[in-house]
């Protein structure tokens, strides 16, 4: 059992961890007050080729590997979560689909910009009455003179409204089934649509610096040939994306936690109290053993989920549980580095606050923890 990265992992690994440290962290607290999308760390992310690290070099890509990709995702959290899920999001659920379903001309032309980083793309699945029940899509799209015409509204589309958005892939009702239940399919929609509206970005507890909005469609329409993949599938094929997602959503939420140690474990050595570095009392390095312990431990589920994916195995299962138990750790261990800065923690100067109000939707995206457990229990045989 070989647990070593590659020496390709590791320098990618390498490159983010110092593009982090050198660009995003020194802006990380500015772009969070100011709610301030990070264009120019996006531009500079596509430069050093990672929203093409799981793409082959035929459509843009880097020819990496979801390892390398969740290792860049892990280290640029561990700096930031606004720019990490603008990448995560990017890969995972933009550029995904288009790369697992698309013909060879919608990859041409939609998966190269975003693999190259020249265009960011929305996945619209989740809609107001439609989050953890995905299914229950109220979105429609009937087909009519050789066009879809789609009415419908989507909530919490991450990069859907940005000045490089290429376009959002949406799930709709398309038909009924032969047995009675809703034909779902996704189907494209470019950002110039007629008919297709975006709301002003979303006031938000955390990930301030990213772009999230609802998306609304009244009779927008597109080509027929805008149909990603095959007619009626679009349920089967959003359960495969959300399973690649969850790998990037476990990075993330590991980079996160290990923002929180580094800041904890800084401030512990630095603070003094009754004459002493409050990292001298056993109380505090009790936590901090305890927050590395988690998070080497979810670190490793992680790697794990994303070497099966890479290896074309089924890696469904151990996506799931990376996911469920990283954002509960990501809540734990952040929440304990708060609770070593004491009342500084409580203050938005320290990045430790942001990282608090950053982390709560580790528990809730791309399934929420309640979904993973319904998803791990099935697996189970219960």
């Amino acid at each position: 059992m070989d647990f070593d990265l590659t020496p390709e992992q590791r320098a990618i690994q390498q490159l983010a961890r110092e593009f982090a440290e050198g660009e995003v962290r020194p802006k990380a607290e500015e772009m969070d007050r100011e709610e301030r999308f990070p264009y120019d760390l996006t531009a500079k992310m596509a430069e050093l080729g990672f929203f093409g690290l799981p793409f082959p070099e035929e459509y843009g890509g880097v020819g990496g590997d979801t390892t390398s990709y969740a290792l860049a995702v892990m280290e640029i959290a561990r700096a930031d979560a606004s720019t990490a899920i603008t990448l995560a999001a990017a890969v995972s659920l933009g550029a995904m689909p288009f790369y697992l379903f698309g013909t060879k001309a919608q990859k041409e032309r939609y998966l190269v910009p975003l693999a190259q980083g020249k265009q960011l793309w929305g996945f619209g699945l989740t809609e107001p009455e439609a989050g953890s029940d995905a299914a229950n899509c109220k979105t429609r799209a009937r087909l009519e003179s050789g066009s879809w015409v789609i009415n419908g509204t989507k909530a919490f589309i991450t990069n859907s409204g940005t000045d490089i958005t290429g376009g959002t892939t949406i799930t709709a009702a398309t038909g009924t089934r032969s047995d009675g239940k809703i034909e779902i399919s996704n189907i494209i929609v470019p950002q110039e649509t007629p008919g297709f509206a975006r709301s002003r970005k979303y006031r938000k507890m955390g990930w301030r610096a990213s772009d999230t909005r609802e998306l609304s469609f009244a009779d927008a329409k597109v080509p027929e040939d805008h149909l990603l993949g095959v007619r009626g599938e679009g349920f089967t094929q959003f359960l495969t994306i959300l399973d690649g997602g969850r790998i990037s959503v476990a990075a993330l939420s590991v980079g996160l936690a290990l923002g929180a140690y580094d800041e904890a474990l800084k401030y512990a050595k630095e603070r003094r109290a009754f004459g002493k570095s409050i990292s001298s009392f056993q109380a505090i390095q009790f936590k901090l053993v305890d927050m590395i312990v988690q998070i080497d431990h979810a670190k490793l589920m992680m790697l794990k989920a994303a070497w099966e994916k890479d290896q074309g195995r089924d890696f469904a299962y151990n996506a799931s549980l990376a996911k469920l138990y990283a954002g509960e750790i990501s809540h734990r261990v952040v929440n304990d580095a708060v609770q070593i800065h004491g009342g500084y923690g409580f203050i938005d100067e320290y990045p430790v606050s942001r990282m608090y109000r950053d982390q709560k939707i580790n528990e809730i995206g791309e399934g929420t923890n309640e979904v993973q457990r319904m998803i791990i229990a099935r697996m189970i045989g219960i």
